[in-house]
């Protein structure tokens, strides 16, 4: 542990040097506004919550730039300059930015950012298995802890609870979930809040045109998922349990909680076998990481293939479209209609 936080250390002070050198700036080029709270998100889903309830009274820089995958992402000297200046610092904790513990260490020490997990209050998952493959879909409800940090004099109690949290194989994806996105959504509206009372009733007004377009979104998912013959999917990477949990759903997962985590030759076997004896018809893949596995997977069982987004972030295209969170679990929800009939 002191090694990595020595390399920790060293890489900060490398990156600083050079940031000053070559005048770097965060990938968004957002920056710093003195007028507003200036709030910083760690991924996509995160900062499109806190956009749509900050609207104009808050100014949101987002840490993830845009066709990034979030799982092996980690800061720039940029947004460790960024943070120190902020208000507030949201993530979506439950184990996803493992670099938060020491990124919080890295802050300036006279920084008045306070820190919140967004997922907090969400019932939390946990994979069956140390390979966090999924096999069977069986898994576990459990409450972890996830602390909102002032920064100072709690960072062992963040860190404790992201090492309970990666022992524990929680899974992050909370947000894929309407039902869950619900609860970051007014998690992020208490934060700013506080942060920001005098304009409370802009944060509230427009908390509840998002909560109901996410209750909207969560009685689409509910009645038409409800009625169709078939429950079982199967993904590329294990991103889909909340989803399935509140929709009647079964997850079977190639790689693990991460898509990092690679199947052996047997998990594909078996996983044929699945698609095979269910009478699946589409493997589900994502834009953000490579499809080869479920391409490999689908050519073995005879089947098609077909995107189930896990909203991580958006591609170019994406955004080029003026694709959203909610058009996104749009198409995913007609996606599994097809793939469910």
């Amino acid at each position: 542990m002191n090694r990595m936080k020595w390399v920790w250390s060293c890489f900060l002070i490398v990156s600083l040097i050079l940031l000053t050198a070559c005048g770097q700036s965060t990938s968004n080029n957002a920056k710093i506004v003195e007028d507003k709270v200036n709030v910083v998100t760690t991924f996509y889903p995160v900062y499109a919550f806190t956009a749509a309830i900050g609207g104009e009274d808050a100014n949101v820089i987002n840490l993830l730039p845009t066709g990034v995958e979030p799982h092996e992402w980690t800061p720039k000297s940029q947004d460790i300059v960024n943070t120190s200046k902020a208000q507030l610092f949201l993530y979506n904790g439950a184990g996803l930015e493992g670099w938060v513990p020491n990124f919080l260490k890295s802050l300036n020490s006279d920084t008045q950012v306070k820190s919140v997990a967004v997922s907090e209050g969400v019932a939390l998952l946990t994979a069956e298995g140390d390979d966090g493959h999924g096999h069977g879909a069986e898994h576990d409800e459990e409450h972890a802890d996830e602390h909102t940090d002032e920064h100072e004099g709690e960072h062992s109690d963040e860190e404790a609870a992201t090492e309970e949290v990666a022992d524990h194989h929680v899974d992050p994806h909370t947000w894929v979930s309407p039902k869950s996105a619900m609860i970051m959504a007014e998690n992020i509206k208490n934060s700013l809040v506080e942060a920001d009372p005098a304009h409370q009733a802009g944060y509230e007004e427009r908390y509840e045109e998002l909560h109901s377009k996410l209750v909207a979104l969560d009685q689409r998912f509910t009645e038409q998922l409800s009625q169709v013959p078939n429950k079982e999917i199967v993904v590329s990477h294990q991103a889909f349990g909340y989803l399935a949990r509140d929709y009647g759903l079964t997850q079977h997962a190639i790689m693990g909680l991460s898509p990092d985590a690679e199947p052996t030759g047997q998990d594909i076997v078996n996983l044929a076998k699945l698609v095979k004896d269910e009478g699946i018809k589409y493997i589900f893949f994502e834009e953000l990481v490579s499809d080869k596995l479920a391409k490999t997977l689908a050519s073995e069982a005879g089947v098609e293939t077909m995107v189930l987004n896990p909203v991580e972030g958006l591609t170019k295209e994406q955004v080029d479209n003026g694709d959203d969170y909610f058009t996104l679990m749009e198409k995913n929800l007609q996606n599994l209609l097809i793939a469910l009939k």
